[in-house]
């Protein structure tokens, strides 16, 4: 279904910028893309590279950004070179000294600002930059416009968080997920000496995510780059049922012999056909029966799965209605609240349920006159089973004069021959 695919990221390995575009790449982004994007961005002299390496025997993709120079960003290191403080007083900045200059906040959002990238990539990113120059700002004490990052790792950071923004809007990408993620254990050599893992940055910017054991990794699995994508493209674990649809894998710099050094990032669509939901129930006896519609739609658009209401006895004699709402878990509490909101209840019960249901999918017929009717294929044991869209078949017939049971026959005889061909015959 267009719009429902969704990433599932799984960084039981770690997680960088580079072996995020790796996978993005793995999974189906054109390697064009990620090597024309350097340009895009200002960079014309930078170039990506994109090749098929192993890691522990896995086929991964391995993206590595380079400067014209060769020099590129190394791989376990923090996201910052070697900091001298300049003298001190109210416009002392905080430079990480490395090859070539220094860029600022202000230099990546300006930077991102004449980017050719849509509205959604320029705020995730911007985002990013902010989170990431606060983070080394609070580590060392001095506010996040004053830290300077060499010019390696800026430029690195602005592709790999671009990068990876626009690489899950590519995909068409309806939300990102994210499995628990490692940290590795042991020490760190950084710029700044040898801190534990994770560097004390990566800790600030982790702060609020699920990490997971440590895993094979001695030394750095994460990185800052890697810390604050979690942040800006997670929307937290993956839900509880879905359907596989592609495997992409991104390589890490290090090709250690024990684990392989990747990231998997698994390409899924919803699997409602068995999950579990939550049934919200209450009785009404004090609500005019003219607003259930508008109740009704209300809960729908708080992310109801199904409302049902019917008439009921309640105490005294008086008639009522019983309200029956369906929800996933992640969002009962909003449909509940938008019950309270829009009914006069006081109280909901609640109720953690198993739905299972068949496998569906929704084609679009063109009926003469060349108006299209949405029809939702329900795959049964006995075969497909076809309903025509109601509103389409109503706005048709108000349009048509045509009678709209007469109209919902035809679409539905076309349905059902057209679904239940082969293949072979369909093309």
């Amino acid at each position: 279904m267009p719009g429902t695919r969704v990433a599932i990221l799984d960084p039981a390995a770690g997680l960088s910028g580079d072996m995020l575009l790796g996978a993005l790449v793995d999974a189906g982004a054109p390697p064009e893309w990620i090597q024309q994007l350097p340009g895009r961005l200002g960079f014309p002299e930078v170039r990506v590279e994109v090749a098929r390496v192993l890691r522990c025997g896995v086929s991964c993709t391995k993206v590595t950004v380079r400067l014209a120079d060769g020099a590129t960003e190394p791989p376990g290191v923090e996201f910052v070179a070697p900091h001298a403080h300049d003298t001190l007083g109210a416009g002392a900045r905080h430079h990480h000294h490395g090859p070539g200059g220094h860029r600022h906040l202000r230099d990546l959002l300006e930077t991102l600002a004449k980017a050719p990238v849509s509205p959604g990539v320029r705020e995730r990113a911007g985002q990013a930059f902010r989170l990431l120059c606060e983070a080394e700002g609070a580590t060392h004490g001095v506010p996040a416009d004053a830290v300077a990052l060499h010019e390696v790792g800026a430029v690195d950071a602005i592709v790999d968080i671009v990068g990876a923004c626009e690489g899950v809007e590519l995909l068409g990408l309806a939300r990102v997920y994210a499995r628990p993620v490692a940290v590795g254990s042991g020490w760190v050599h950084t710029s700044h000496g040898i801190m534990p893992a994770p560097a004390p940055v990566t800790s600030r910017l982790l702060e609020g995510l699920e990490v997971g054991p440590n895993g094979p990794v001695t030394g750095e699995a994460i990185t800052p780059t890697g810390a604050v994508l979690l942040r800006v493209l997670s929307s937290g674990p993956p839900p509880a049922s879905w359907r596989l649809v592609r495997t992409g894998w991104g390589a890490g710099g290090r090709d250690p012999e024990h684990y392989p050094n990747a990231l998997r990032l698994l390409l899924a669509e919803p699997a409602p056909e068995a999950a579990q939901v939550v049934t919200l129930s209450t009785d009404l006896d004090d609500l005019n029966p003219e607003y259930l519609e508008p109740l009704r739609e209300a809960l729908h658009a708080a992310g109801a799965l199904d409302v049902q209401i019917w008439p009921t006895q309640m105490k005294k004699g008086r008639l009522g209605v019983r309200l029956e709402a369906l929800a996933e878990p992640a969002t009962a509490d909003r449909v509940t609240e938008a019950l309270f909101l829009h009914s006069t209840t006081s109280g909901v019960r609640r109720a953690l349920v198993e739905r299972v249901t068949l496998p569906r999918r929704v084609i679009e017929l063109e009926v003469p006159g060349g108006r299209r009717v949405r029809v939702k294929v329900v795959e049964t044991p006995g075969g497909p089973r076809v309903k025509p869209e109601f509103d389409d078949v109503s706005a048709i017939a108000r349009q048509t004069g045509r009678p709209a049971l007469e109209i919902a026959r035809e679409v539905e005889a076309a349905a059902s021959k057209l679904v239940s061909l082969s293949p072979q015959e369909h093309e």
